[in-house]
């Protein structure tokens, strides 16, 4: 049986520079708490943590990556020889800046990369790794560049649980819908998902949310009570605007 696969990348807009660099800046639970307040509510990829030892802040483009379930007959070590395989061909396709994506069905009994393939997409300039399932090679992994979510440390390989069928359509990962072409954002909480019809006006809260949290962070440190200060009082907020104005 032939996988089926497309290289053809889906239509979509770029993400400016200045949209990733706002979000490099941006907390994943910032992201939420704005995405939250326009009624997004399943925007937070489920039992994916940052494999990368220190902090790897990830912003990039989703390139996806769909698996089903493997079966015997087909899904041996034979397969790997195809040059069409999806795996193999979502690794040398995914465009620089981009993040893959695989949807594994929230099975991490099996890995879904190792690190010669994470190494790969390393060299090839990925934005980062994402998968619900498992990665192999995890110690190297973690000595990395590449910002790398994963479930779980998992030494299986793929062909045992997973059947890569196609790239660049919609896919679930960890229980959250992913367009080609969606923004994630990676820190040491795990995955945020910003639809990329939002993403301009989402990071642009974003900057102007951090710097209010930084802001109240100072003012804690300092004893401030957090009533009347998170959320702010208009007093509070015409005394931020206040000290904003000031460091210009």
């Amino acid at each position: 049986m032939t996988a089926i696969t497309s290289t053809e990348h889906a239509s979509y807009a770029e993400l400016s520079s200045v949209t990733r660099e706002r979000l490099m800046r941006a907390s994943t639970a910032s992201l939420h708490t704005l995405l939250f307040k326009r009624g997004l509510r399943n925007t937070f990829i489920q039992n994916v943590v940052q494999m990368n030892n220190g902090t790897t802040q990830m912003v990039g483009q989703a390139f996806t990556l769909r698996y089903i379930p493997a079966r015997e007959d087909i899904d041996t070590v034979a397969a790997f020889r195809d040059p069409k395989h999806p795996q193999r061909l979502a690794v040398e396709t995914v465009p620089a800046g981009h993040v893959m994506v695989s949807d594994c069905r929230q099975d991490a009994s099996a890995a879904s990369a190792g690190s010669i393939l994470l190494t790969r997409l390393e060299y090839r300039q990925c934005a980062g790794f994402v998968s619900d399932a498992g990665i192999r090679d995890s110690g190297a992994a973690a000595e990395m560049n590449l910002p790398i979510f994963c479930a779980k440390p998992s030494a299986p390989t793929n062909l045992t649980k997973h059947h890569a069928v196609e790239l660049q359509v919609p896919i679930g990962c960890g229980g959250v819908p992913v367009f080609p072409g969606d923004v994630l954002v990676g820190d040491a909480d795990g995955v945020m998902v910003v639809p990329l019809e939002l993403a301009d006006e989402i990071a642009e809260e974003a900057s102007q949310m951090e710097d209010f949290e930084d802001y109240v962070l100072e003012k804690v440190r300092n004893g401030t009570p957090v009533i009347g200060l998170y959320p702010p009082t208009d007093e509070v907020r015409a005394e931020f605007e206040r000290y904003m104005a000031a460091k210009q």
